[in-house]
C-alpha cells in the first residue's frame, strides 16, 4: 500500500482540517509514493524510535508529536532535528505525524472513556465538523460517582498505567465533575473552571499554575505529558489491526520518559 493512500485512510479518523493552525501534521518526511509493508507506530520521533524502525524494517514512521514544527532554512548534520530527518531518507522512511488533529478528534474522547466520564462536552470549543458536531480539545464531565481528590488520583494512576501523579488541593476534598486534556494543559485551566469541573487532570501543571488553581476551587491532578498522551501508541495500533491488517505493525515501548529518585 502506498504512503499517501495510508495517510488518506489516517485523515479519515483525523482531518487534518481540524488540527490548530500553528500545528504541523501529516506527511513530513519521505516519498507520497512509497510503497509500504511495515509501519512502526511511537509518540515521538526520537533518534532511538527512529533506530528501532530502521532495525523493523518500517517503510513508515507515524508518531502523535510531529518532529518538526517551525520552518527549516537548512536539513545538516549540525542540529538534531536535521540528523533525524537525514536519518528517515538514508532508511527511505516515510514520515507522518498526526497531533492536535487527533487530539482532537480522537485522544479526549479516549481519556474521558478511560475516566467513564458522563454527559460529557468538549472543555475548549474549536470548531464544527460537517455533521454538525462540537470538536475541541479535552473533554468535560460527570464522574460516575463522587469521589475524594485522593480517590480521583488513583483512578487517574490505573486507567492511565502511571506510577505517579501530582496533585493540587485538599486530597480529601469531594470531586463530582471533571475535566481532562491529555498533554500539557496549564493554560487551559480557565476552561475547566468555565465547565464547573471540581478537578482537572493534565499534564504539565507550572507551580504557579497549580496554586492559581487552587485558589478558584479547581483541584489538579498533573498526570505528565506522556502519562495520558500515551495511549496513542496501543489505539493506533488497534486502528492498523482493524482498518489495514495487510500491514505489519510494530510500536515503541510504552514507558515513562523519566525516572523520579
Amino acid at each position: 500500500m502506498k504512503c499517501r493512500d495510508i495517510l488518506c485512510k489516517l485523515y479519515s479518523l483525523a482531518p487534518p482540517e481540524t488540527a490548530e493552525e500553528w500545528d504541523n501534521v501529516g506527511l513530513l518526511a519521505g516519498r507520497p509514493e512509497k510503497e509500504v509493508k511495515r509501519v512502526y507506530i511511537a509518540l515521538d520521533a526520537t533518534d532511538d524510535v527512529i533506530e528501532q524502525a530502521a532495525e523493523k524494517k518500517a517503510e513508515l514512521l507515524l508518531t502523535h508529536h510531529p518532529m518538526i514544527f517551525k520552518p527549516m532554512k537548512s536539513v545538516t548534520g549540525d542540529d538534531f532535528t536535521g540528523r533525524r530527518i537525514m536519518e528517515l531518507i538514508r532508511h527511505d522512511i516515510s514520515y507522518i505525524a498526526l497531533h492536535t488533529n487527533y487530539d482532537i478528534c480522537r485522544m479526549a474522547d479516549i481519556a474521558a472513556e478511560r475516566l467513564n466520564l458522563r454527559d460529557t462536552e468538549p472543555l475548549c470549543s474549536i470548531r464544527e465538523d460537517d455533521k454538525g458536531r462540537i470538536l475541541g480539545l479535552g473533554k468535560a464531565g460527570a464522574l460516575s460517582a463522587p469521589c475524594t481528590l485522593r480517590e480521583c488520583a488513583e483512578l487517574v494512576k490505573r486507567v492511565f498505567n502511571i506510577p505517579d501523579v501530582r496533585i493540587y488541593g485538599d486530597a480529601d476534598g469531594l470531586m463530582e465533575r471533571a475535566a481532562v486534556l491529555p498533554g500539557s494543559g496549564g493554560s487551559e485551566s480557565g476552561y475547566a473552571l468555565s465547565k464547573d469541573a471540581d478537578v482537572y487532570i493534565t499534564g504539565d501543571i507550572s507551580h504557579h499554575q497549580g496554586l492559581d488553581a487552587v485558589l478558584q476551587g479547581l483541584s489538579v491532578i498533573d498526570a505528565g505529558h506522556y502519562g495520558i498522551e500515551k495511549l496513542f501508541i496501543p489505539d493506533m495500533e488497534e486502528w492498523f489491526r482493524k482498518n489495514l491488517p495487510e500491514l505489519k505493525v510494530f510500536t515503541e515501548e510504552v514507558k515513562e520518559p523519566f525516572y523520579t529518585v
